[in-house]
């Protein structure tokens, strides 16, 4: 989406000038107290600061050709997997078989540019959908069962079946 920092800083670059202007012309021109004329500049701050974030959000929007509901939607979904991201990662690195650290390393990569992808380019959510609402769900929960297989103290010949089959999945 919308780098975080980027916005801030021109939304602050915008923000502080206009509401130091604000400052000196309650204070000097107006000839108001300094506690009112900086209550006035930071009133004006905050409202310049809103008007620029608005103003660089919907140019955003116009760029990616999306309403504001779809980006809500698609920022809420782009949210939970995320989360479901981090819980892949969190299962991938409790895994200590050195065999399959490459496939497990694809994967993790490979979401994560999925995921990157969407970030910048929000409309390519609705191509990936298929990703995002069966295939990352689908990767994390297995992925959370060869882990709970691969940390059973006995292994036995079901279990390595298990893993096998889990692995070529």
């Amino acid at each position: 989406m919308m780098n975080r920092f980027l916005s801030f800083l021109v939304q602050s670059v915008v923000t502080v000038p206009s509401a130091i202007t604000v400052w000196f012309l309650s204070y000097f021109a107006f000839d108001l107290t300094f506690l009112i004329s900086f209550a006035i500049s930071l009133a004006g701050g905050v409202i310049v600061y809103k008007i620029t974030s608005g103003v660089m959000t919907t140019r955003f929007l116009k760029k990616h050709q999306l309403t504001r509901k779809e980006y809500r939607y698609i920022k809420k979904n782009l949210d939970e997997a995320k989360q479901k991201i981090n819980k892949l990662n969190k299962s991938l690195f409790s895994i200590r078989d050195l065999p399959t650290i490459k496939q497990r390393l694809d994967v993790l990569r490979i979401t994560r540019k999925i995921q990157s992808m969407t970030q910048t380019e929000p409309k390519r959510f609705y191509k990936a959908e298929k990703f995002y609402f069966s295939h990352l769900d689908s990767v994390v929960e297995l992925t959370e069962k060869y882990r709970f297989l691969s940390q059973q103290p006995k292994k036995s010949h079901e279990i390595d079946v298990s893993l096998y089959e889990t692995r070529q999945t």
